[in-house]
């Protein structure tokens, strides 16, 4: 079993920057690759962006590259998704997830199906 907590999470102007953190308790964190998604109002949970166990290789959504980073520290148990640039069409909760499947093709880890434990999620909001 593994326990996510999400935080950092706030409201941000256009263009401005949030750094996420995901906390992770339980069984060994440095087993599992790592994923942020998102969900805005109305919509599916989408894919943000992953990172494979070691830390190695990182994916991202085409509509997050260039502006998001993921990274994690193992021996710490935390995940981030450092954000930059934001838009208002960032706006949305944004969740962490662990994946235990292996290999961790970048197909994989876009998929919600493919993630063992999820955190409650933490609320990001970009004005205009």
């Amino acid at each position: 079993q593994v326990q996510l907590y999400e935080s950092g999470g706030g409201l941000v102007q256009a263009g401005g920057s949030l750094r996420l953190s995901c906390a992770a308790s339980g069984r060994a964190f440095r087993n599992y690759a790592m994923g942020w998604f998102r969900q805005a109002p109305g919509k599916e949970r989408e894919f943000a962006a992953a990172i494979t166990w070691s830390g190695g290789t990182t994916y991202y959504a085409d509509s997050v590259k260039g502006r998001f980073t993921i990274s994690r520290d193992n021996a710490k148990n935390t995940v981030y998704l450092q954000m930059n640039s934001l838009k208002p069409e960032d706006t949305a909760v944004y969740y962490c997830a662990a994946c235990a499947a292996i290999p961790t093709t970048q197909a994989k880890l876009a998929s919600t199906a493919e993630y063992d434990y999820w955190g409650r999620g933490t609320q990001v909001t970009v004005s205009s």
